[in-house]
């Protein structure tokens, strides 16, 4: 029978984290650099769960170890390593990569630096909320659920915890205190969801604002638009 989430989370869980670092992003690891995918990976860990690093050396090196063999195959009791791009018989090799380089960056303290994110996990991995806000409710449908973007704003605060929309308003300063240029920030709202435009006049920067600062008002004084 399949994993239960339990038992997934507790044999793969780190690891299922690692190989979702890879979605859009080359498997080119080498022994003596990192590839970007695993630097953003490092990056964003080292920043928000550093002690989850050396459960997903342990998680990395026990399946390289112990990879699935034809009874756990046939019962689906494992893991299944997504498809990185790089032959079958080159995955073990490569999975012990990413362990000695997730083991040095522990044993070193070398951390990446700060940086804007540059893969896709990494934009959601740092912006959840606002993954959630643009993808949720300014997707390509947003035209024909709501009147304007002013109306789906308002929807997303009326329909989501209060703790969640303060999260976002926090999420939104970060952002705009990357201060990027504007393709930029329209590259980064479409990593996270976005499908439509910002409404005229605004920039993405300045559609951004402006709805951190709608946000950010009292309950009882916000008021779409304003």
């Amino acid at each position: 029978m399949p994993l239960s989430p339990l038992e997934h989370d507790r044999r793969y869980g780190e690891l299922d984290q690692v190989m979702r670092a890879y979605l859009g992003q080359p498997a080119d690891d080498t022994p003596d650099k990192p590839s970007q995918a695993l630097t953003a990976y490092l990056r964003h860990t080292w920043h928000t769960r550093p002690w989850a690093l050396a459960v997903a050396e342990r998680q990395l090196r026990d399946y390289a170890d112990n990879p699935p063999g034809r009874l756990r195959l046939r019962l689906g009791e494992f893991y299944p390593i997504p498809d990185v791009g790089l032959p079958q018989d080159e995955i073990q090799q490569w999975l012990y990569c990413l362990a000695d380089h997730i083991k040095h960056s522990i044993e070193s303290g070398e951390v990446p630096p700060p940086a804007c994110p540059v893969t896709h996990w990494e934009w959601h991995a740092r912006f959840p909320e606002l993954g959630q806000f643009l993808g949720g409710w300014f997707s390509q449908d947003m035209p024909d659920e709501f009147t304007d973007p002013d109306a789906a704003v308002d929807d997303y605060r009326g329909s989501t915890d209060p703790q969640l929309v303060a999260r976002l308003v926090g999420e939104l300063h970060e952002l705009l205190a990357l201060e990027l240029d504007e393709s930029d920030y329209a590259l980064a709202v479409a990593e996270l969801g976005m499908e439509v435009d910002p409404p005229a006049p605004y920039s993405p920067s300045g559609w951004l604002a402006l709805v951190a600062g709608q946000l950010a008002l009292p309950r009882a004084e916000y008021r779409p638009g304003t």
